[in-house]
């Protein structure tokens, strides 16, 4: 029979049942059996990423099927690029990519908090606790959680004048990072790109007017902040000027191409005289082209697509510099840079659609060929180009990533400047509020509060052991001091100088990401607990 999953028959009083196919190839495990499973491949996949939590933490070099080798401790890049297999690994790495999109740090904390509550989760169960009750007292317990961070978070000021707070920050999240040794220079960066393009009224920030470009060569400390775009392309023709002032840009999207014809007709050319006349009308139409740019008083062309040489010939005849094959968002970006239109047909073009620009120059790298095309001092400069540098592609790449996660940290401070101090001292503070609410409760669900409060110790464990100190003897000290001392900012001294106060550290991490990092983490979880049953074909 189509369509059934199985052959049907009938018992002797005709009763129709069905006879499931391929039963022997099929695995099951129920109950607390599945539950188990699950908790041990999340448990497996945080274990794996505990160690790069923190400023000494350590990266991990992932190796692709075609050899490329990336070298990160980025949370969310180490997840995605590992190969995982089983399902619930793979809820990991979505609950860390979550993270990512909506802050953009505290990937790897988010993970190492859930791997962490899997573990409670665990030991709970083995007490003969119902999995629901786990898992709404783990939501109870995340809610107080929040509450507390709200009730200890600070307010923190977000202005163009005063940078310095700002940069803390960002240099907080570079901290565990591979370009932490030109810490202060890429925070700086990081802020200034940020404000650069900040709606401070709004408290919004567009990341489509950042460009991050990476050129191997140079030191790591000659990135710089480009007011403006920088394109990976140079002037069509080696004799066309090499800087020009006070620029009138053409962005055009049409090819300097005599027309086809767009239909399937062929044209046959029968005589010399045939194939000089056509000669004579493609040499005519280059012109025109030409001619109708000028005309509109552009000083440089931006093109789309590209140009033969006759035409390239032509422009440099009559001095209009021009770039060829510049890529779609680059194009966008220019023309919200420079407050021109972008123009589809060389008919269209007019003075009011040119954009603008200050200075237009082309800058060359060391002793290689290649060279980029600076475009600043533009109209609208609220585009802004970061230009990484660095030894290998492989720097350049984890810098990008780097620089991305402080760029949404700052990002994040923009929408809600509220905050928290970090080292594991929020964590601390939270999970002695949760203790103590377990206290106040005669529900069994006081048993979750209590795994809660100790699964948030798991972050400054994690980073004491990742600092070389001994785990268990700093958080029952830092646990001891925060509650004689009544103060939330002591934290793990990751960098050992003998100082545990965080915010004398300037460790500052922004409310609305550590509450997301508890939120996401408890929901994963009472996910998982709430499976307990798998059916899949073949082995686990």
């Amino acid at each position: 029979m189509v369509g059934m999953p199985g052959a049907l028959a009938f018992d002797e009083f005709g009763r129709p049942f069905i006879i499931l196919r391929d039963q022997e190839r099929q695995k099951r495990l129920t109950g607390t059996d599945a539950i188990k499973s699950h908790i041990m491949a999340g448990r497996q996949i945080a274990a794996t990423i505990r160690t790069s939590l923190g400023p000494k933490g350590l990266d991990k070099m992932l190796v692709s099927g075609d050899g490329e080798v990336t070298v990160t401790n980025d949370g969310a890049t180490i997840l995605k690029l590992m190969d995982v297999e089983h399902e619930i690994g793979k809820l990991m790495v979505q609950l860390s990519q979550s993270q990512d999109d909506e802050i953009g740090d505290g990937t790897t904390g988010v993970v190492v908090l859930a791997g962490a509550l899997l573990e409670q989760a665990e030991s709970l169960l083995d007490r003969g606790i119902h999995p629901i009750r786990i898992a709404d007292g783990f939501e109870l317990a995340a809610q107080c959680a929040v509450k507390h961070l709200e009730s200890i978070a600070e307010p923190f000021p977000v202005t163009r004048e005063n940078i310095e707070p700002l940069v803390k920050v960002a240099m907080t999240t570079l901290g565990s990072k591979i370009i932490n040794k030109c810490h202060k220079q890429m925070a700086e960066i990081a802020v200034n790109a940020v404000l650069s393009v900040a709606d401070l009224e709004k408290k919004d920030v567009n990341f489509e007017l950042i460009k991050i470009e990476g050129k191997v060569g140079g030191r790591m400390e000659d990135t710089t902040l480009v007011k403006g775009v920088v394109i990976d392309k140079s002037m069509s023709h080696p004799q066309m000027p090499k800087t020009l002032k006070d620029v009138k840009l053409a962005i055009l999207t049409c090819p300097f191409e005599p027309p086809k014809p767009k239909t399937t007709h062929k044209l046959d050319v029968k005589s010399a005289d045939d194939y000089k006349a056509l000669r004579q009308y493609e040499q005519e139409k280059f012109t025109q082209m030409v001619d109708q740019v000028k005309a509109a008083g552009a000083t440089l062309a931006i093109c789309q697509w590209g140009f033969d040489d006759e035409a390239n010939h032509l422009l440099l005849q009559k001095e209009l510099p021009a770039v060829r094959w510049v890529g779609g968002p680059e194009i966008e970006l220019i023309a919200i840079a420079t407050g021109g239109r972008i123009v589809p047909r060389f008919e269209e073009l007019s003075t009011d659609k040119l954009g603008t620009a200050g200075l237009v120059r082309e800058i060359s790298f060391g002793t290689s060929k290649e060279k980029m095309l600076v475009i600043e001092e533009c109209k609208n400069s609220k585009a802004v180009t970061i230009l990484i540098r660095g030894g290998n592609q492989m720097v350049i790449a984890e810098a990008k990533r780097s620089l991305h996660d402080a760029l949404c940290v700052v990002r994040s401070l923009i929408k809600d400047s509220r905050v928290v101090y970090g080292g594991g001292a929020a964590e601390i503070s939270c999970a002695v509020a949760v203790a103590k609410e377990a206290d106040q409760l005669s529900t069994l669900e006081q048993y979750a509060f209590r795994g809660f409060s100790v699964a948030l110790e798991s972050i400054p464990l994690a980073l004491a052991e990742n600092s070389g100190l001994a785990p268990i003897d700093t958080l029952t000290e830092l646990k001891s001091r925060q509650l004689a001392e009544s103060s939330s900012t002591l934290g793990v001294d990751c960098m050992l100088s003998g100082n545990c106060d965080m915010k004398q550290h300037n460790v500052v991490e922004s409310l609305h990401s550590k509450k997301q990092q508890i939120v996401l983490a408890t929901q994963l979880v009472k996910m998982i607990l709430k499976i307990d049953d798998i059916r899949s074909q073949g082995d686990f």
